[in-house]
């Protein structure tokens, strides 16, 4: 099972558990319906196109209403640790989740000691309180910006607000970013860094950069970083590694928007609905 975890930003939406299904610009969880946007819907989106693509069982959605009163986020937390069974859990990705280092550290114990521990992924907030709790080694996979990647780098930041100028401005040098975030045991294994040239990273070193094609339209357009992130959980659940996963990920996010032909009015569920034809010629390319 692919279990994908979040808050969504409507105040009174209730805690959910249950499949995703996609009809169209909507996705729905237990008979809510979300119109696909950025954030934690556009992840949820993304991996279930990947998931009905290879024919593995559609992900399964925990999420709450969050819009910063942290309400949300507790009851997704307090279900981790005390009801979420992991014994049919393969990949767990944890997204925009309101930092609480106290119970990110129960919720990880407690899979500790699960007979089959998931592959864990983390990206925005889960990212955030796994680093500033000294919990980043004990996730798999990181999806950080540039300006996250700089956070993870500075072992004195327990926020990206509070990244250290020096190292902010190394943005321009990713890879001592990345071994210096190794190095402090403050990032997962294996890290994609999202940017106009994406990296894929493991053990503190960049194994390859993609940065092809370059599509200037989808810079402005929120929740790209989302859809990466849900095509790698998606790809890892249907049997890729981490590696091989953001492999795929990073140039099926570029070849999708190049399908979608995006203007400045583009929304990124439209380049969502190209993924699965930008999976099925990017396959293609990797396999001659």
């Amino acid at each position: 099972m692919l279990v994908l975890v979040g808050p969504i930003p409507i105040r009174e939406f209730p805690f959910s558990l249950g499949t995703v299904q996609m009809n169209g610009h909507e996705i729905s969880v237990n008979g809510e319906v979300l119109d696909i946007n950025r954030g934690t819907v556009a992840m949820m989106a993304s991996a279930f196109a990947v998931c009905q693509e290879y024919g593995v069982q559609p992900p399964t959605a925990m999420i709450a209403g969050d819009i910063g009163t942290r309400r949300g986020s507790v009851q997704i937390y307090e279900y981790l640790a005390e009801n979420l069974s992991m014994d049919d859990v393969d990949v767990l990705t944890l997204h925009y989740i309101m930092p609480d280092i106290a119970r990110n550290k129960t919720f990880l114990d407690r899979l500790d000691l699960a007979p089959k521990r998931p592959v864990l992924i983390a990206d925005a907030g889960a990212m955030y309180v796994a680093k500033a709790g000294g919990d980043a080694t004990r996730y798999d996979v990181f999806t950080p910006d540039l300006g996250e990647m700089a956070f993870l780098a500075d072992e004195k930041a327990v926020h990206p607000a509070y990244t250290r100028g020096f190292i902010f401005h190394m943005e321009n040098d990713v890879p001592q970013l990345v071994q210096r975030a190794h190095e402090t045991q403050n990032t997962a294994r294996t890290v994609f860094v999202k940017g106009k040239t994406d990296y894929i990273c493991q053990d503190g070193k960049i194994l390859e950069e993609i940065s092809s094609p370059i599509i200037e339209e989808m810079e402005p357009v929120g929740g790209t970083g989302d859809m990466i992130t849900g095509m790698i959980s998606g790809l890892i659940y249907a049997g890729k590694s981490p590696i091989e996963a953001c492999r795929i990920a990073g140039r099926v996010n570029r070849k999708a928007g190049e399908l979608s032909h995006p203007t400045p009015a583009t929304q990124v569920r439209d380049i969502i609905t190209h993924i699965p034809e930008a999976l099925r010629e990017v396959l293609r390319e990797l396999s001659d």
